[in-house]
């Protein structure tokens, strides 16, 4: 679900720098904010419907999970109501 994936502006802004706690704090920021559209919504509502019946997993290319988005998008499934083990 590419819709779930940051905007492109994002991913540039992210890749531009490491993270340090500021930086890593604004790109959260401004991947919630991105995940609060209504067709964002409407994708987790989605995935948590699901997550109730099936298995779902997140994937990315990043090798740390701590800094990369399905870390927050994990943290908004489970805000939402979704049964992740």
């Amino acid at each position: 679900m590419p819709e779930l994936a940051p905007s492109a502006p994002l991913v540039s802004w992210a890749l531009r720098d490491p993270f340090n706690p500021a930086r890593w704090a604004r790109y959260e920021r401004a991947y919630r904010t991105e995940m609060k559209k209504p067709s964002a919504q409407r994708l987790i509502s989605l995935l948590v419907a699901i997550s109730k019946d099936s298995n779902i997993s997140v994937g990315c290319y990043c090798a740390d999970e701590s800094k990369c988005h399905r870390f927050i998008l994990k943290d908004l499934l489970i805000r939402a109501g979704a049964e992740i083990p």
